[in-house]
């Protein structure tokens, strides 16, 4: 059984939802993004997302287009990222999806990133722009080497859409709050709820929340309709201003702490 599967049931158990923080690869270098790998875990992370650094992520605001770029500068690879994973699972047990754009998992080679995938780690892997209907061979790939391949959904998602999605997508479905890009909001709209809980019903899949997720207040208004969160954003902007010397180190953590804790109230959403 994939450990994203049994990560949610452990969490449904217990009445709690996943905290997913989100992180760039090599932002601002691999040394940095190891160290918050480790910070992550510390927290209460249940799964983690690494995002692999590209020159056009169309999806992402402006905060994790110049993580990215960041990233970019310093030359980090596919390869690095799964070794970076590799040495982080050996001494920690949560799931770890890459979170991308088809063009460098294409350029590395599917068979080839299944094995490695594997080989490393890997839990889950999340291709921003690739559409369920062009997704047989990657599907492929990552299946036979028991990789989830994880699909997004959004409030204009249709049932036929729907239906498609639910076709291939493992481990979760990753609800985009809003249409538009990442970025952190105040609020989200709360008519969201009933696409989300149609998409639960559908698919059969838990259903995490991003784009958006700032703080611990908009994770309770959704805490009793979701299945976990995930929060890009708000932490690359805190994490850059840690490694700027412009927050301190306690600051941060204890930031990464709240939003923890705000998706792990026992019992919350019965």
């Amino acid at each position: 059984m994939n450990n994203i599967v049994k990560k949610f049931r452990q969490l449904k158990k217990e009445g709690k939802k996943a905290f997913i923080p989100y992180i760039t690869a090599g932002d601002p270098d691999l040394e940095k993004t190891k160290e918050i790998l480790d910070i992550f875990a510390n927290v209460g992370a249940d799964i983690i997302e690494l995002g692999v650094p590209f020159s056009d992520p169309m999806a992402d605001g402006p905060v994790i287009q110049k993580a990215m770029e960041r990233a970019l500068k310093n030359g980090v690879t596919i390869k690095d990222i799964l070794d970076m994973v590799r040495d982080f699972k050996e001494a920690h047990h949560i799931p770890i999806v890459l979170m991308g754009y088809y063009n460098p998992f294409f350029q590395y080679g599917l068979e080839c990133l299944g094995e490695d995938c594997l080989k490393s780690g890997v839990d889950g892997i999340l291709i921003v722009d690739m559409p369920p209907e062009e997704a047989k061979d990657m599907k492929a790939a990552l299946k036979s080497n028991g990789i989830a391949s994880i699909f997004l959904a959004t409030p204009v998602t249709d049932e036929a859409r729907i239906k498609k999605i639910k076709g291939v997508a493992e481990g979760f479905i990753y609800f985009v709050s809003v249409t538009g890009v990442t970025g952190m909001r105040e609020e989200l709209p709360e008519e969201i709820k009933e696409k989300i809980k149609e998409i639960k019903y559908k698919t059969k899949l838990p259903v995490v929340l991003g784009f958006g997720i700032s703080n611990p207040d908009t994770i309770k208004k959704f805490y009793d309709t979701c299945d976990g969160f995930v929060v890009g954003s708000a932490i690359v902007r805190e994490w850059h201003r840690f490694f700027m010397n412009k927050a301190k180190r306690e600051d941060f953590i204890n930031f990464l702490e709240r939003l923890s804790s705000s998706c792990h109230i026992k019992d919350k959403g019965k």
